[in-house]
């Protein structure tokens, strides 16, 4: 039965990249949001004017938050360029492949919906609300941004203890570059920020929070090229 929920964990990526919006039950406004995210033909497909005088209750020719269909307000700010607090035809135009995204909490919706297996779904729901619940630390029922940069330090701090636990054998508290295995080696010049041919628990912990470390790659032709954290 576990077996079942394991192979079910690609679809869910697949879908948390790409899915389109679904069609509402009654058909509609949805099919105008069918083109696939990235496509360059998406705009042209996409009825922007149309869209905006379907929804536009006070007909003033653009969507503010509460005119915005609920399903899309997730993506308000995003669409919202120059932040007026409204959004116009040509925002609409550009941001329309937000539209098409599905929201990375909606694993939960996806794991609700498409298990086959509700045992062992329940089981990971229960993980996933195990590990919320622990982030709310004032117990207000909310995830507020200082609990989530809180609970990340701590992540990563176990994170570290795993990995020296298992890295250093000698136990002197810093890997070298004989010990360093996987990522760690790959990435190892990038880690030693000190340049002192070891990489401490401090320099571990900052490449931990900071997220993919600069380092050297190779092309498919065999030459070293740069890797940098992607800009959002």
């Amino acid at each position: 039965m576990r077996r079942s929920l394991v192979l079910l964990l690609p679809v869910l990526i697949l879908l948390l990249g790409g899915l389109v919006v679904a069609q509402d039950k009654k058909g509609g406004s949805a099919d105008k949001l069918r083109p696939s995210v990235g496509e360059k033909k998406s705009a042209s497909l996409f009825d922007a004017e149309e869209f905006i005088k379907e929804y536009d209750r006070n007909k003033d020719g653009f969507l503010s938050k509460d005119e915005l269909p609920e399903r899309f307000r997730h993506a308000f700010t995003r669409l919202d360029t120059n932040k007026d607090g409204k959004i116009s035809k040509e925002e609409l135009e550009k941001g329309a492949p937000w539209l098409h995204r599905r929201r990375p909490s909606d694993v939960v919706l996806i794991l609700v919906e498409t298990s086959d297996c509700d045992e062992c779904c329940a089981e990971e729901l229960q993980s996933m609300y195990e590990v919320l619940r622990k982030l709310d630390r004032n117990n207000n029922g909310k995830i507020e941004a200082d609990e989530l940069k809180g609970a990340r330090e701590q992540f990563a701090r176990k994170r570290v203890d795993a990995i020296f636990q298992e890295l250093d054998t000698d136990k002197d508290g810093k890997i070298s570059k004989e010990e360093a295995r996987g990522a760690i080696r790959q990435n190892f010049e990038a880690l030693d920020t000190n340049k002192d041919g070891f990489v401490s628990r401090d320099e571990l912990l900052k490449g931990a929070m900071s997220g993919p470390v600069k380092g050297t790659t190779k092309d498919k032709g065999g030459s070293a090229s740069k890797t940098e954290r992607p800009k959002e």
